[in-house]
């Protein structure tokens, strides 16, 4: 078992505070750079396209689902999973998200919010839920299962065991 986690009685991989926190940054850092598909999609099409706001919202949030997805399974949560499983798994995430998220940006715009306002308060709405999601559903059994997360846990291992020698030595 690994030194730096450990899972529980249901299978669960258990992550230390430190650890939970770099995967918080980690997911907040590429959900910024899906954010900025978001937004830059969502506003070439409302803007220079002049589409409606659900069309515009739409087709901005299938791009950065599918960029924080990739970047997200990789390298937050460090998951060697099935990818049609995991993916089918966050597509029911959007199967609840999307439709109310629609519904409440094309409500709050048509009685005049602005759509801006709207869009980033949404995203915001949808980083946390995402996370949470992702952290507890998608990913609880196959966190840092990959080739490189297992590299690094082998490293781990055997910097705490030559340490324990040296103190021995000592």
């Amino acid at each position: 078992m690994l030194n730096s986690e450990n899972k529980n009685n249901s299978g669960k991989t258990k992550l230390t505070p430190k650890q939970t926190a770099v995967q918080v940054v980690k997911f907040v850092f590429f959900s910024a750079g899906a954010g900025i598909i978001q937004f830059v999609t969502f506003t070439l099409l409302n803007e220079i396209l002049k589409l409606e706001y659900m069309f515009c919202y739409l087709t901005a949030l299938v791009l950065s689902v599918l960029y924080n997805f990739t970047f997200n399974r990789k390298f937050t949560f460090k998951s060697a999973t099935n990818i049609p499983i995991a993916m089918l798994k966050v597509a029911a995430f959007y199967c609840a998200f999307t439709p109310l998220s629609t519904w409440w940006g094309t409500a709050l715009t048509d009685a005049g919010v602005q759509e801006y306002i709207v869009l980033i308060g949404t995203m915001l709405i949808n980083l946390v839920s995402e996370y949470l999601y992702c952290r507890f559903v998608v990913y609880r059994k196959s966190m840092n299962t990959n080739a490189s997360a297992l590299k690094q846990a082998k490293a781990e291992e055997e910097k705490t065991a030559e340490e324990k020698i040296d103190n021995n030595i000592q």
